[in-house]
C-alpha cells in the first residue's frame, strides 16, 4: 500500500500546478475585467458630456481588455463563465449602444459586433434606457422636446424587444429583472415628458392670451 505514497504525492503536485495556472488566469482576467467596467463607466460620462470622441476611445480600451480577459481564460471555462466577465461585458456592451444611440451613429452594434454573450448584450441593452432617461431630462432642460420624443421612443422599442425574451434567468444573466427595471424607468420617464409637454403648451397659451391683450 505504501507504494501509492510517491504517486498521491506526484497527483498532489500536478494539482498544484494546474490550481495555480488556473489562479494566474483569474487574476489576469479579473483585472482587466475591472478596468473594462471602469473605462466602460468613464466613456458613458464622455458621451453624456458630449465628448463623442472620447467616448469612443474608452470603450475601445474596454474592449480591447475584454478580449484580453477572454484569451486569458481560453482554457478554463468554468471561470469564464463565472460571471464577472458577463458583468464586464454588460458594462461594456452598455456603453456602446449608448454612445451609438446619442451620438447619432448609422447603426447599433450588435452582440457579434462587440464579442459579448447575448445575455450580457441584452441585460446592457436594458441599462442603456436608464441613461438615456438622464440624456432625456438634460435635453428636455434645454427645451428639445422633440428630441426628447425620438429619445422615447428608442426607450420604448428596447422595453419592447425585451419583453420577448421569455427564457429562464440561468440562460439570460437575470433579463427579467433588467426588463422589469426598464418597464419602471420607461413609465416615469414618459410621465416626465408628458408633463413637460403640457407645461410648455400651457405656457406658450398663457403668452399668446397676454400678446392678444396688449394689442
Amino acid at each position: 500500500m505504501r507504494r501509492f505514497i510517491p504517486e498521491v504525492a506526484r497527483l498532489a503536485e500536478a494539482a498544484a500546478e494546474m490550481l495555480a495556472a488556473k489562479n494566474s488566469a483569474r487574476e489576469a482576467a479579473l483585472g482587466r475585467c475591472r478596468d473594462a467596467t471602469r473605462l466602460s463607466a468613464n466613456a458613458i460620462r464622455a458621451v453624456h458630456r458630449g465628448d463623442f470622441t472620447e467616448g469612443a476611445a474608452l470603450a475601445g480600451r474596454a474592449g480591447t481588455l475584454l478580449s484580453e480577459a477572454r484569451a486569458a481564460l481560453k482554457d478554463h471555462g468554468d471561470i469564464l463563465h463565472a460571471g464577472f466577465v458577463h458583468d464586464a461585458e454588460k458594462e461594456y456592451a452598455e456603453a456602446r449602444v449608448t454612445l451609438a444611440v446619442i451620438a447619432g451613429e448609422a447603426s447599433l452594434p450588435r452582440a457579434e459586433d462587440l464579442n459579448v454573450g447575448i445575455a450580457a448584450y441584452l441585460n446592457g441593452l436594458g441599462e442603456v434606457v436608464g441613461e438615456l432617461r438622464r440624456y432625456l431630462l438634460d435635453q428636455l432642460r434645454l427645451g428639445e422636446v422633440e428630441r426628447c420624443e425620438e429619445c422615447l421612443d428608442v426607450m420604448d422599442e428596447i422595453y419592447s424587444i425585451l419583453v420577448t425574451f421569455d427564457y429562464p434567468d440561468a440562460m439570460t444573466g437575470g433579463l427579467r429583472r433588467t426588463t422589469d427595471n426598464v418597464r419602471g424607468i420607461l413609465e416615469r420617464t414618459r410621465g416626465d415628458l408628458s408633463v413637460a409637454v403640457r407645461q410648455r403648451v400651457l405656457e406658450k397659451a398663457l403668452a399668446d392670451f397676454e400678446k392678444g391683450l396688449g394689442r
